[in-house]
């Protein structure tokens, strides 16, 4: 019992998966919208470096999990059979195609009309990655997890710090990119967040097993959630109160902004683990 973060690196791995994901498609269609613009398309993908380099560190902590690298390679061996299976090998195609088209983009060898077709090819396959994520979770036998709560909940970190990732991003190049509408976007998936976090909290006292009931996996579940909740507000208001008074958000504001949601979503994600419970038989009241 306790916070989760005994799984650190599996805490890693999905969050800050999860904000690349975001920060691509945010990315992928500001590159979209600068196409009169090949100076400014040219700095956008060199912004995406960092991108991608997140999406490194996520791999490598999901490699800390398994204990070795080949341990990842053998659990592709069940690619359609194992949703841990199906989320390894959807992340590397993600990061794969994703990279390969950011190299030969940078580099200026990608044709145009290829390189949308392959950019929106890279947005499904991380959206695609989010969801085998979901997938390796929704085991019938852990009854905290088998939920549309998890699902839901991936896909929120999507919108609380792709968004906020990939504005900062644009925003160290001097590149403005639809700010309101996606801080707007943030800020709804909070509000979605806030009502997941009610409503599940509400159900753990009706989970139980024979010897152990849900509310008592994570005794401080309530403190744990108010932290989360004040960073990430914190974060997005990194980014929102500068748009309120019509001024624009300064690029080391939204780093501390993001750094803030993501330190949220990782207590979230603790919860999250911290919840795990494996039953026979469940009671659910």
């Amino acid at each position: 019992m306790g916070s989760g973060w005994h799984e650190w690196p599996l805490v890693l791995f999905t969050v800050l998966g999860q904000c690349v994901v975001g920060a691509v498609i945010v990315m992928g269609l500001a590159w979209n919208a600068a196409s009169n613009n090949s100076e400014l398309q040219q700095k956008i993908l060199r912004s995406m470096f960092f991108i991608w380099v997140l999406m490194g560190v996520a791999f490598i902590a999901s490699v800390m999990h398994l204990g070795s690298p080949l341990r990842a390679f053998n659990s592709l061996n069940r690619v359609g059979h194992s949703a841990l299976s199906n989320e390894i090998a959807s992340g590397s195609v993600f990061f794969a195609v994703g990279g390969f088209w950011w190299l030969i983009t940078v580099l200026k060898k990608m044709p145009v009309a290829i390189g949308r077709v392959w950019l929106a090819a890279t947005i499904v396959l991380g959206l695609v990655f989010v969801w085998a994520m979901t997938r390796v979770y929704q085991i019938d036998t852990v009854p905290t997890w088998h939920n549309g709560y998890t699902t839901l909940s991936f896909f929120m970190t999507v919108l609380l710090g792709g968004p906020l990732l990939g504005t900062m991003l644009l925003q160290s190049i001097g590149f403005r990119f639809q700010s309101i509408k996606l801080a707007t976007l943030s800020v709804l998936a909070l509000f979605v967040a806030i009502a997941v976090i009610v409503l599940q909290g509400s159900e753990l006292a009706g989970i139980q097993s024979s010897v152990q009931q849900a509310r008592e996996l994570v005794p401080d579940y309530a403190s744990l959630q108010v932290w989360r909740i004040a960073l990430l507000a914190l974060g997005l208001g990194c980014w929102i109160c500068p748009l309120m008074r019509r001024t624009k958000p300064s690029t080391f504001g939204l780093l501390i902004g993001f750094v803030l949601v993501v330190i949220g979503e990782c207590i979230g994600r603790g919860i999250f683990y911290g919840l795990h419970m494996t039953v026979g038989m469940a009671v659910a009241g």
